[in-house]
């Protein structure tokens, strides 16, 4: 989601947010096993195919993250831009069958209350922890670990956003982040037109104890660094 929508009421929550602790432990709350849920979330998938507006993944990036989650076992993830839900039906559908649990962090208040309507009838809900907060002030301040992490948000801060989680991201880990090719990266160095993405990429050049793919299967572009053990 290339755009980052401003508001006091939502600054002043964010200062309350920031005090918050991260999701503990990780794990879900005590349900049936997640598979469980396959259907519902299947179901409603694909009564909401085609009509993801206001800067979602496309479902081939969400089935990406899915599967990623689930090979590597991850349960402990982050969210930095929720949108009204997408991807993070994706994650957290991941995330129930791992038991593990999702904090995803959006700025504007309608798009959050969406959200929170999506991750509902999804069945998700009890797998995830939606905040309205100012991404730029939570982030540094959530305490971690996470071993999975999806940058979606406004692409001038991708690289802060990185600096910020990546010492809290566990050896195996990995730290995604969306719309790194394609139009978007091309414009990203375009001064005034959401330039970061170029800057971003460069840094992940630079890791000591990192390696990075890009999957450019959707054509948007999802980076994968993942922590070396």
């Amino acid at each position: 989601m290339p755009f980052r929508l401003w508001s006091w009421g939502t600054l002043i929550l964010s200062a309350v947010l920031v005090t918050l602790p991260a999701a503990g432990s990780g794990q879900a709350p005590a349900q049936a096993d997640g598979a469980a849920l396959d259907p519902r979330v299947r179901a409603f998938l694909e009564r909401h195919r085609g009509t993801w507006r206001d800067l979602n993944v496309p479902e081939s990036d969400g089935r990406i993250l899915h599967d990623l989650i689930l090979k590597r076992r991850y349960t402990r993830a982050l969210e930095i831009g929720t949108s009204t839900g997408h991807s993070g039906v994706w994650i957290a559908w991941a995330l129930a069958k791992t038991g593990g649990r999702l904090i995803t962090i959006e700025i504007d208040p309608q798009r959050h209350q969406t959200a929170l309507a999506n991750f509902k009838e999804a069945g998700l809900a009890s797998y995830i922890d939606a905040r309205l907060a100012d991404a730029h002030q939570l982030v540094p301040a959530l305490r971690g670990p996470f071993d999975f992490v999806f940058s979606d948000a406004d692409k001038d801060w991708y690289k802060n956003y990185f600096v910020a989680a990546w010492p809290k991201v566990v050896s195996g880990g990995c730290f995604t982040a969306h719309n790194v090719s394609g139009f978007t990266r091309l414009l990203s160095w375009i001064p005034g037109m959401g330039g970061g993405i170029g800057e971003f990429l460069a840094h992940l050049k630079t890791l000591p104890d990192g390696d990075t793919t890009i999957d450019s299967s959707s054509g948007q572009g999802i980076s994968i660094t993942c922590k070396r053990r």
